[in-house]
Order: C-alpha cells, then sequence, then structure tokens
C-alpha cells in the first residue's frame, strides 16, 4: 500500500501540474490539453474521486514508510493545485473597450443554470424541461449532399405572442470532426428556456471539404433561415452567431462577410448578415505567426486537410480564410471569449483580433478572457460553463432589447451594470 500511495501522489501531482503549464509541444500537446481540459473543467469530481482514493489507502496502511508519507504529501499537494484551478474559475478579465479589470462574469439577474446539471454533467445531453428539439432538419440539398440542423425553442407558445429571436451555434473539430450532436448542448437550451430559437448547425467536414465550403454551407444555413425561420417561431431578421474553436473561427468569418458574394455562389442577393457575434476560443489569423512560431496555415492539418494548398505559395488564400482580413468599421457587435490556460490557441489569438476589432469596428466588441480555462472549457457543464452561459445570454438578450427599441447597438445594460459594481 505505501507504494500505491507513492503512485497516487506522483500521479496526482503531475496531473495538477499539466492543468497549470499544459505541454505545447507536438509530442504532448493532445494528451496534455485533454488531460488538463478534464482535470480543470471537472475540478469537483476530481477532488471527491481524489480525496476518496487518498483517504482509502491511508486507511488500508498507505501511510507506512518514506514512500507512504512522499505519496501522501504528493497527493494532498496535487489536490490543493486543482483546488486552485477551481478558485481561479471563479474569476475572468472582461474588457468593454480600451480597458479592463478582474471582474466578476456574474451578471445580475441573469437566469441561472440549473446546479443539478454542474453535479451530473451528462444531463446537458437531455433537453432541458420546456425545451422542444427539432432534430435533423435539412437546410440544403444537393444530390447526395444533405446538411442538417437541430433546432431548441421553447415548448410553449412567447408570451407576448412574438417572434423569437435566432441564434445560430457552429461546432468546432478542428474543420475535420465534430458533430451538432456534441457541442453547444448548455448554452442552446439554457437559450431557448429565455426565449431563444437555437440552431445547432452541421457543415461539411475536410478532408471531404475544401476552404471555404465549410463557410460557404453555413452562409447557405442563414439562406434557408431568412425564408424559414417563422416556421420554428423565430424572426427572420434577426439571427445571432456563435461557435467553439473551429467554430469560432466560422462564426466570426460569417460575422464579418457578410454579402461578399465568393462565399454565397448561387445565393449571392441574399442577406446574410448577422445582429452578433459570440465566438469562443477561435482562430482569427491564419496568416500571421503571432502567438505560434509560425502561422497556423503552415501547418499540417491546414496545407493537406483543409485548405489543401501549400502555405508558403497561397498566403493570399490563408488570408481570406481569416476572420481579422475582414474586421470593418460596420461590423456587427462581438462577444470574444477564450480561456487563459489554452493550449491549443492560445489567449494571445484572441487578444491581438479584438485589438484589431476595436480599432475599426463603430460596434461594441467585449471581450472575456475566462481565468485558468483551457480550450473547449464550455463543452459540457462547470461552474464556468455556467456563469459564462448566463453572461451571454444577458448580452445576447441585451442586444435584442435594443434591436426591437430601434437603437444603436452598444454594451447591453444587462452586462455593463454587473461589470460597473
Amino acid at each position: 500500500m505505501p507504494y500505491l500511495m507513492l503512485g497516487l501522489g506522483i500521479l496526482f501531482a503531475l496531473v495538477a501540474a499539466n492543468a497549470h503549464a499544459p505541454r505545447r509541444g507536438a509530442v504532448l500537446l493532445a494528451p496534455s490539453f485533454f488531460i488538463g481540459w478534464l482535470t480543470i473543467e471537472m475540478a469537483p469530481h476530481v477532488l471527491v474521486t481524489w480525496a476518496a482514493a487518498t483517504g482509502l489507502t491511508a486507511m488500508s496502511g498507505g501511510l507506512e514508510g518514506w514512500a507512504g508519507r512522499t505519496g501522501f504529501v504528493l497527493a494532498i499537494l496535487g489536490m490543493a493545485g486543482v483546488a486552485a484551478t477551481l478558485a481561479a474559475s471563479r474569476r475572468t478579465v472582461v474588457t468593454l473597450r480600451d480597458s479592463g479589470a478582474p471582474l466578476d462574469l456574474d451578471p445580475e439577474g441573469a437566469p441561472r443554470y440549473p446546479l443539478l446539471h454542474l453535479i451530473v454533467p451528462p444531463l446537458c445531453l437531455i433537453p432541458r424541461r420546456g425545451v422542444r428539439v427539432d432534430r435533423n432538419v435539412v437546410y440544403h440539398e444537393d444530390g447526395g449532399l444533405r446538411l442538417k440542423l437541430d433546432v431548441f425553442r421553447p415548448s410553449g407558445d412567447p408570451p407576448d405572442g412574438g417572434l423569437l429571436p435566432g441564434l445560430m451555434q457552429i461546432h468546432g473539430g478542428a474543420w475535420v470532426i465534430g458533430d451538432k450532436r456534441e457541442q453547444g448542448l448548455p448554452l442552446l437550451n439554457h437559450m431557448a428556456l429565455q426565449g431563444w430559437a437555437g440552431f445547432n448547425v452541421n457543415y461539411r467536414l475536410s478532408p471531404r471539404a475544401t476552404w471555404p465550403d465549410h463557410l460557404i454551407d453555413l452562409k447557405r444555413f442563414i439562406a434557408w433561415y431568412r425564408e424559414h425561420a417563422e416556421e420554428y417561431g423565430a424572426d427572420p431578421d434577426f439571427l445571432c452567431v456563435t461557435g467553439g474553436s473551429a467554430g469560432g473561427h466560422l462564426a466570426a468569418l460569417v460575422a464579418l462577410t457578410a454579402n461578399a458574394p465568393k462565399f454565397q455562389p448561387g445565393f449571392e442577393d441574399v442577406d446574410t448578415t448577422v445582429r452578433g457575434a459570440v465566438p469562443f476560443y477561435g482562430v482569427y489569423n491564419l496568416f500571421e505567426a503571432g502567438p505560434w512560431p509560425r502561422p497556423m496555415g503552415s501547418t499540417r492539418l491546414m496545407e493537406r486537410m483543409v485548405v489543401k494548398k501549400p502555405f508558403a505559395e497561397n498566403k493570399d488564400v490563408y488570408a481570406e480564410a481569416s476572420p481579422v482580413t475582414y474586421v470593418r468599421e460596420d461590423a456587427p457587435p462581438f462577444f470574444v471569449i477564450h480561456g487563459s490556460r489554452d493550449s491549443l490557441i492560445p489567449a494571445a489569438e484572441a487578444r491581438r483580433f479584438v485589438e484589431r476589432l476595436r480599432a475599426v469596428s463603430a460596434a461594441p466588441v467585449v471581450y472575456a478572457e475566462m481565468q485558468g480555462a483551457q480550450h473547449g472549457f464550455d463543452v459540457f457543464p462547470s461552474y464556468r460553463t455556467a456563469r459564462v452561459i448566463e453572461g451571454v445570454e444577458r448580452y445576447l438578450t441585451g442586444l435584442h432589447r435594443q434591436y426591437r427599441q430601434g437603437v444603436r447597438a452598444e454594451v447591453p445594460d444587462e452586462i455593463s451594470e454587473s461589470l460597473d459594481r
């Protein structure tokens, strides 16, 4: 038992250290990310499990000898490290325009995310009471191609009898994997209960799809939405967009390339503008290095599977695939969200995008950096996920209120008042 205690202590200490300082080398990048992601976002569950394992081992004679005592100390240090990540999840940095300070992203008046889902995360896979889900709705068909979406909306009629604001959710997965059944579920369920119609949209994936197929598909959804939104109780003139990782990249592109003919072949006359964008931990610049040793566009993933063109000879193509290329004065409002410990897409990528967008956009650009958060932190419910979902709901609801009032988009009072406390 003493050596089992030593083994547990070493394991716990290493896992906790990885959560605070994930590896970024090519060999350890993926395993380090997945272990760190689960440790950080499931911190309460990890602490309970580790404490139980340590206690049972100690009661079975695991504290005997130098090995047992050393293992016990390491186990305690590991648990302290995980507890620190849990404490960090309660703080974030939010900036409204040019300045920011550590503030709680905890808007006053926000409808609360259910505590039971934080205790039992798989519950997020089940539609919440009061939410109706229409699955596998075909929004585009061409020969053997059938692109589908799921619709999340209130099961009852809107209180005012009007049309619901629409929210488009784009899944991530490095442009090569992912599905509408896996991502965005906590947010879409919560938004539906607050009177929104959410559309979880699939699109063609690489390597079968080649850039810009992904973006074209998503714009085809907007064309479908304009025509069919009212069938699902949604307002065809009000649509916001969100997504994470590759979905964050595509959400930003959807918002910034509205009505660009080259991304709307055969439906150039359709209005593809959106009213607001909330990209999570996205890539915004594929042609400049910045936070990476080399540009993201020069990676094997992009050159061989997504864009399928050598980066060195086609930098203009990679620039066209970068949201930062399209920052402009009339961009819609943005709420950019990123994790400070993201080991796949460093937070510096989001910061430089926000800086460039703020320099030219007349609309509000809000940036929230989630302290201690890894990539993909919102995939399943956690304390951090709940606070972010509540903040996003307040932000989008504020934008919709301004739309209905016919006033210029600003940082919604629902958000700014909570930050001024």
